[in-house]
């Protein structure tokens, strides 16, 4: 079972990762705190990022114990405002759905920048963004071995959630020099927080892409835009980079699954109590 020091005191379950977007990173998660911060949990949202971010017409809360910036709960009362958008940034090398390119810009590539974004038709689509470390069987190296809001760093200090990014909804940083050898694909995933409870779903986003940046200078090594938006979708599988034959390639995903973040979890070999 999934044990993160500073994170959790036990296996992770579907209530701690939704209790988990009203801490900060190092807040010790209980079963008293936990349950706790379930009752108070209401309605979450982002706070409006670059371009806005569904959760408009929310209202930050500041009385709950250690909440991180960018979680908001719908104020009582309040209609769901339209969802703001995003301007999308142009997309300089983009490729084909399951089109497999090397990363590369003529030199070696020690760290990566890899930029989301996305717009939403419904403002109550609150979309999260994770990255699962996985081995040569397609499954995570370790319980630990996965990024997401509630666990910004991988074990090796590779790959680094950050909440925001500046022209995109969010980043994740990959240390390539630092990453651990028995990796062998890093799968990134847009995931619709509360989607079943909520009845929504990916036919409600649009403008999804991934592009991965040079850290140096910023420069795009490569593009993918989603194209197809199912209806019966509430987690994506966008992208992934991956190992062959001693190289780094990106292939271009685009498909999903009708799991939240715990039910990935068990997918990708994190095991989750129920």
């Amino acid at each position: 079972m999934i044990n993160i020091p500073m994170r959790t005191e036990g296996a992770w379950k579907k209530d701690t990762l939704l209790a988990v977007n009203t801490l900060k990173p190092g807040k010790i998660l209980n079963a008293q705190n936990i349950e706790g911060l379930n009752r108070q949990r209401e309605a979450p949202g982002r706070a409006a990022g670059p371009g806005g971010n569904p959760g408009a017409g929310s209202a930050r809360v500041s009385g709950l114990p250690g909440e991180p910036a960018g979680r908001q709960v719908q104020s009582m009362g309040t209609p769901a405002a339209a969802p703001a958008q995003m301007k999308i940034p142009a997309l300089v090398h983009p490729i084909q759905k399951g089109q497999k390119v090397l990363l590369s810009s003529g030199r070696p590539i020690r760290q990566a920048d890899i930029c989301l974004g996305w717009n939403s038709t419904d403002a109550r689509c609150d979309v999260d963004v994770s990255a699962f470390l996985l081995g040569e069987n397609g499954k995570v190296i370790g319980d630990d071995w996965f990024v997401f809001y509630g666990q910004t760093k991988s074990p090796d200090g590779s790959t680094v959630f950050e909440m925001d990014g500046v022209t995109d909804r969010e980043v994740i940083r990959v240390d390539l020099s630092k990453l651990a050898s028995s990796v062998q694909k890093i799968v990134f995933v847009l995931t619709i927080n509360e989607a079943a409870e909520k009845g929504l779903h990916f036919g409600m986003l649009k403008d999804a892409y991934i592009r991965i940046l040079d850290h140096r200078d910023q420069t795009e090594l490569v593009s993918f835009s989603m194209t197809d938006y199912y209806t019966n979708v509430i987690s994506m599988m966008i992208g992934e980079l991956y190992q062959h034959n001693g190289n780094w390639k990106f292939h271009g995903v685009g498909n999903g699954v009708a799991k939240d973040l715990a039910g990935l979890c068990g997918l990708y070999g994190v095991q989750v109590s129920g």
